[in-house]
């Protein structure tokens, strides 16, 4: 049996799986808020307790950076050791790995009704290829063709800068320089940064509040509770908001591909994308993603799609477990 989790700063997902027609197969699953409890180790012991399982193997993806076996998480106050991990499961290893690297790894067995293409391009089955996801933070992973396969390794790409492209975004980073200092692409491209994208927003308008949504932090997911009225076009302010926030998802998402020369594709995972889908159907994304001046052409030819099945991390980390 393969113990697999998906360690987020939101929620942290375990699994446990059997290994069944080339692919692991979820026996058992529970979802814990990470925040609601001290550490990896407590929800272990935890879903341990709820499921009595003889764990052959493990692995984690962690949403921060993995060094030497050891990770400390960007948006947890936690730190995850694989070694105490190996020796509170008593096993021999224990992969552990960045979050964004187990979904490009889960990306291998996903079929054609787990993602959606917005833009079918040229692709090159050698080709390097990428992975954006915006959730609580800003994941970014890539994935590198070594003659046989395609290999994944993580990037802490969403700390990068924010590059303003406009007069409006670079109001918008001067807005947040105030409040943050430094400015990277996770402050706009993420839940929270579709709040800090509204904000601003409210902010260069007075105040105002629209009929009816005066906060969307009342509802305990602000980024939902914006996207959900920008779809349902009920206020003005999110509308605006989600539209610059899918225009600078696609400008980081074309950013990432460029830089990792991703001409087999680009793909789109996180909680978000699902979510606002329809939207990302629409212009904007694919054409800050292509806006790239001589390079257009070859922006063009970039496959870009959007992973559907929510559980491609926690398939990768199980995969990585088993040493695929």
């Amino acid at each position: 049996m393969i113990l697999a989790g998906d360690i987020g700063g939101t929620n942290s997902r375990l699994a446990c799986f059997e290994w069944k027609g080339g692919r692991p197969r979820p026996v058992v699953e529970r979802t814990y808020p990470s925040r609601a409890h001290s550490g990896l180790q407590e929800i272990l012991e935890k879903f341990i307790r709820q499921h009595t399982m003889t764990i052959d193997l493990a692995g984690f993806g962690v949403a921060g950076i993995v060094r030497k076996g050891r990770c400390e998480a960007v948006n947890l106050p936690w730190v995850v050791d694989a070694a105490d991990l190996a020796r509170s499961l008593r096993l021999n290893r224990v992969a552990l790995v960045n979050d964004l690297e187990a979904m490009a790894q889960g990306i291998s067995v996903l079929d054609a009704s787990e993602h959606h293409t917005l833009n079918a391009g040229s692709p090159e089955a050698e080709g390097n290829m990428a992975v954006i996801a915006a959730g609580t933070g800003l994941g970014e992973a890539a994935l590198y063709w070594n003659g046989q396969t395609h290999l994944p390794f993580a990037t802490e790409g969403g700390h990068t800068d924010f590059a303003p492209r406009g007069d409006l975004e670079m109001d918008l980073c001067r807005h947040l320089r105030i409040r943050f200092g430094r400015v990277s692409v996770e402050r706009v491209v993420s839940g929270p940064g579709l709040l800090n994208i509204f904000e601003f927003l409210k902010s260069a308008e007075g105040g105002k509040d629209s009929a009816g949504f005066s906060d969307p932090r009342a509802s305990g997911d602000a980024a939902a509770a914006i996207s959900k009225s920008a779809l349902e076009g009920t206020c003005p302010v999110s509308v605006r908001a989600l539209g610059i926030f899918v225009s600078l998802y696609g400008a980081e998402a074309g950013n990432l591909a460029l830089k990792t020369m991703a001409t087999g594709g680009l793909w789109i995972g996180g909680g978000i994308a699902p979510k606002i889908l329809e939207k990302l159907k629409g212009p904007e994304f694919m054409s800050a993603f292509t806006d790239k001046g001589r390079l257009q052409p070859l922006m063009e030819s970039i496959p870009v799609r959007v992973i559907l099945n929510e559980k491609t991390a926690l398939l990768g980390a199980a995969l990585r477990a088993a040493g695929s």
